[in-house]
């Protein structure tokens, strides 16, 4: 997963759709929005009317209190009380609004993970082929957090900051307009300073973000390469490179600290003086008695409640920034093209019934182990048997190379087909037409599964009668016994642990503590490779599908487990057409047919004996005279 970007901007392409798509989400809310923009007002109201109020509390009471022995406080108690009121409604209105506008935001950003979510779902595999798991990842970590932050505290201070910037705003002109256009100058050259100084502080923190980047990078490949540094020795070496990468780290933190720690303090003393000077030309105009003390003293303390909202509306900018390309991002991922499903032909359970010494395929709603293709339109069943034909198939993942070269295979139920060669030969590329995850173009042959197109089944249907084992194994956090049932989710406890006797991952499950109930985590990372792939194994057994597809399934294995794997395979595969894509030959030599690729052609085909006699490429490989990259 790529290091979190901590600091520093990173602009969306295109704002304004981006906001426009945000406030899709946000404007689903609509009778809420209107309870925000009610609370915001009240809220900004208040600010404003208690700063005002600072102007009769002096006039008209503290200022005349001076000159009388005992003066009478019930006017200036009941504007206290006013004022309180107003604050604690002022109060109240600022807790409802984020309270609000938590619950918006948190819902928003449900509904966006689970658009995001959903879409990933119906993608094809040449989306997640094409990008690095941590890119894919990231947009539900780095960006949707981001997207948090934004929607939990940088559009409620923004609401909230403009109308309180607004209200002041107003009242500092009705109080005095030479002082308020004094304050718009002076802000207006610390804003130019905190510009300067802004432009230069993420210039130095993107340059530390890219240096905690190489850091993280390092330290992560080091720990999982950790025995390689071990064997060899590179302990010195490591901590050498390491120290490098962290003074680089060191100097540009430095820098970035510096500038961010110097933005504060240069801030505070600007506002300051422009504090100090709008309190001169208020004192001026005392004294020319062009206004008086109390409206002098309402303007400063509004300075403060303009200046504060403006200072945080600035701090919030980059957060906003970095929050829309996220979500830029997140979107992108969200309009992709899904998957195309144009299949009509769908898999059912079957039942065989006897009519008259006839024998007839019924539609069954229980799983009976038997299966037929069913086409909706005119309600007819035909039983799937398991022939696959490969005629004259030719392909690429890019329309510039070809991968397959007129590759035509024929296999039959009860028939195991093993595909051999080097890597890049296109054996994996077989099975990722025959599942689908990529589609042959029209006109470079065609694939027929019990002699209908594969392009006419649905995606689902032709896959839920496929069975993968794959070489590289994921587990899920969960029971073996759940991992097993992955397969097949109704499938009984009986049936999970027939699945793994037939793989032959009973015996090593039973001496577990827990046995079937073992929780594993980690994708499996208590157990051993081996184990995990007869886990796999099992799961596809529990599927009972009547094609199996072996991706280098025992590839990971020991001799003697590869034994019994395989006899259980033989088992398994009865009445069921199998595909094993394997660099272990001796995995293949009692399938009935071999077919040897290279660079994307068919060399030679036949049985293991047929093959041995002719001495050619398969012969040298199964010899050691031709060893498989």
């Amino acid at each position: 997963m790529p290091p979190i970007k901590m600091r520093g901007t990173q602009k969306p392409k295109n704002t304004k759709q981006t906001i426009m798509r945000l406030a899709s989400y946000m404007g689903k809310f609509k009778i809420l929005w209107l309870v925000v923009f009610a609370c915001v007002v009240i809220t900004a109201l208040s600010e404003v009317f208690g700063t005002y109020m600072i102007k009769p509390a002096l006039n008209d009471y503290i200022i005349p209190f001076i000159k009388k022995e005992n003066p009478e406080l019930s006017g200036f108690i009941r504007l206290l009380v006013k004022v309180a009121v107003v604050y604690a409604l002022g109060v109240f209105a600022a807790f409802l609004n984020q309270r609000i506008l938590l619950s918006i935001s948190t819902r928003s950003l449900f509904n966006i993970r689970k658009d995001l979510f959903h879409s990933l779902e119906k993608l094809p595999l040449s989306y997640y082929d094409s990008r690095p798991h941590g890119v894919v990842m990231s947009l539900f970590t780095n960006d949707t957090d981001t997207l948090r932050d934004m929607f939990s505290q940088n559009v409620p201070q923004l609401f909230t900051s403009l109308f309180s910037i607004a209200g002041v705003f107003i009242m500092m002109i009705a109080l005095s307009v030479p002082m308020t256009f004094l304050m718009i100058v002076s802000m207006f050259l610390v804003m130019l300073v905190a510009a300067k100084i802004g432009k230069l502080s993420a210039k130095a923190f993107r340059k530390q973000q890219e240096n905690i980047g190489k850091v993280n990078g390092y330290i992560e490949e080091l720990i999982e390469g950790q025995r390689v540094v071990k064997v060899f020795c590179r302990e010195e070496s490591a901590v050498r490179k390491f120290d490098e990468l962290n003074e680089k780290l060191c100097e540009a933190g430095t820098q970035a600290t510096t500038y961010a720690s110097v933005l504060g303090p240069i801030m505070n003393n600007l506002s300051h003086l422009q504090y100090a000077v709008c309190a001169m030309l208020g004192a001026f105009l005392v004294i020319k008695s062009m206004s008086d003390l109390g409206t002098v003293a309402s303007f400063l303390q509004s300075i403060r409640s303009f200046s504060r909202p403006l200072s945080q509306m600035s701090q919030q900018f980059n957060s906003i920034l970095n929050a829309l390309a996220g979500a830029e991002r997140i979107f992108a991922a969200i309009d992709e093209m899904p998957e195309v499903d144009e299949g009509k032909v769908l898999i059912t359970n079957a039942m065989p019934t006897d009519s008259g010494g006839n024998i007839r395929i019924t539609e069954s709603f229980a799983r009976t182990g038997i299966w037929a293709w069913k086409y909706p339109e005119t309600k007819q069943l035909k039983q799937l048997k398991g022939n696959v034909d490969f005629e004259n198939v030719n392909f690429g993942y890019n329309s510039s190379i070809k991968v397959l070269h007129n590759i035509s295979i024929h296999a039959e139920p009860g028939k195991k087909i093993a595909l051999v060669g080097s890597t890049g030969s296109g054996k994996t590329t077989i099975a990722n037409l025959l599942t689908r995850f990529y589609d042959i173009e029209e006109g470079d042959g065609i694939i027929t599964y019990d002699d209908i197109p594969i392009k006419d089944i649905s995606k689902d249907s032709l896959r839920k009668s496929l069975g993968m084992v794959l070489q590289d194994t994921h587990l899920f956090t969960g029971t073996i016994k759940e991992n097993i049932r992955y397969g097949n989710l109704d499938a009984s406890d009986k049936q999970v642990v027939d699945a793994a006797k037939l793989a032959n991952a009973d015996s090593f499950i039973s001496h577990l503590k827990n046995g079937y109930d073992t929780v594993i985590t980690g994708d499996g990372a208590s157990l051993s490779q081996g184990q995990r792939q007869l886990l796999s194994i099992a799961r596809a057994a529990c599927a009972n599908p009547p094609v199996l597809i072996l991706d280098e399934a025992t590839s990971s294995i020991d001799t003697r487990t590869e034994r019994l794997i395989q006899q259980g395979m033989d088992r398994l595969m009865r009445g069921r057409t199998v595909f094993v894509i394997a660099h272990r030959l001796s995995t293949v030599r009692n399938s009935d047919e071999i077919l040897v690729l290279e660079k994307g052609s068919i060399l030679e085909r036949g049985s293991h004996d047929a093959l041995m006699e002719r001495k050619g490429r398969y012969y040298q490989l199964y010899t050691g005279a031709f060893k498989l990259d």
